[in-house]
């Protein structure tokens, strides 16, 4: 059945990856005790790929999975293996790493991508909630143009002009700070607050073209 182009981007902006309008009823999942993400990262440089486990069907990695593009149609979601890790009703991917302490930078290349979310979420988040809609989830977000920050569904807009090529993030776990850096300068943009309880993972969404990610990085001189 044919969407109209109004109620479609009324879905998208608020993170549904809209195949129909049919009702899809949330079912609660429990993940397995067996882990499917790689390591824990406890030091700086973390190194992390996208995890195709977590992948929601409208996302394909490429780039030995460092980067992801939305489909509007995407896989058929009969053909994706249905595991407990994957995204069900959300365009969203986790990275493959496991975060429980230390300070970490990675960047993002967002220049192919008009509507995006990046951040991190706790491991065992949800996989029926969209990160940013739920207290598990922190991130930063760049849609129609403006920029924000969400977490447990409220959007903050940010005094952020423009939309540069690639973007930092700046994960303080003790610190509990989550910051979007600007790399040109460099300098932290907008940083979020909060107690970390649990293991976190990279966190990305995206409804609009590509995201590249870059990990391994040394953090820049200057950010505090």
């Amino acid at each position: 059945m044919a969407i109209p182009a109004c109620a479609a981007r009324v879905c998208r902006l608020a993170g549904w990856t809209v195949t129909s309008l049919s009702v899809r009823h949330k079912r609660a999942v429990s993940l397995p005790a067996r882990r499917c993400y790689i390591s824990t990262s406890t030091g700086n440089n973390l190194q992390f790929r996208l995890d195709e486990r977590t992948a929601h069907s409208s996302l394909d990695l490429f780039k030995k999975d460092t980067a992801v593009i939305y489909r509007m149609l995407g896989l058929d979601p009969s053909h994706a293996q249905d595991t407990p890790e994957r995204f069900r009703y959300w365009a969203v991917v986790f990275g493959d790493k496991k975060i429980s302490s230390g300070r970490h930078y990675w960047e993002v290349t967002v220049k192919k991508s008009q509507e995006f979310r990046l951040g991190v979420a706790e491991a065992l988040m949800s996989r029926d909630d969209c990160v940013g809609t739920n207290s598990s989830s922190w991130v930063f977000g760049y849609a129609q143009r403006k920029w924000f920050t969400m977490t447990s569904n409220k959007i903050v807009p940010l005094m952020v002009v423009g939309k540069p090529d690639r973007v930092g993030i700046l994960l303080d776990y003790e610190a509990g700070l989550l910051g979007l850096v600007d790399i040109e300068k460099p300098a932290i943009i907008h940083t979020i607050s909060v107690q970390f309880k649990g293991p976190l993972c990279p966190a990305f969404g995206i409804w609009d073209g590509e995201l590249l990610t870059h990990s391994g990085l040394e953090e820049p001189e200057g950010l505090k």
